[in-house]
């Protein structure tokens, strides 16, 4: 069974720096693509950032590029999303994604097939 599970989120001053992970289970991390996104209250889930299976390849919205990173740790079947600089504005729940596609859009949660539970982050002014 895959599983997912999102964890590190919380309560942070802006300007700070928060560490997600996401533990993969019933798939290897190292195979397949991964997705994070997010859903600030009121607003619709957005793409966040990916990371491809083949390559590594690295994907950011234009509103988190050279403050988040995403990388895999294919040890603990985990990827995390290292957030820097965080804002206000990146208050939201975090979720991570995986699609078990060769063909997808990173953006477009449509192309994701299993997601986990997400983590809560604040980012207080």
């Amino acid at each position: 069974e895959v599983q997912l599970q999102a964890s590190g989120g919380g309560l942070v001053q802006a300007g700070g720096s928060l560490r997600l992970s996401c533990v993969a289970s019933g798939f290897t991390i190292a195979d397949e693509a991964i997705g994070w996104f997010r859903q600030a209250p009121g607003k619709e889930r957005e793409g966040v950032a990916s990371i491809d299976s083949v390559d590594g390849r690295t994907n950011y919205a234009n509103s988190v590029k050279g403050r988040f990173a995403v990388s895999k740790d294919s040890a603990g079947n985990t990827v995390h999303l290292q957030m820097d600089s965080l804002r206000p504005e990146d208050t939201a729940t975090y979720y991570c994604a995986v699609t078990i596609r060769s063909d997808y859009d990173w953006k477009n949660e449509d192309d994701y097939d299993y997601w986990g539970r997400g983590t809560k982050v604040t980012v207080s002014s």
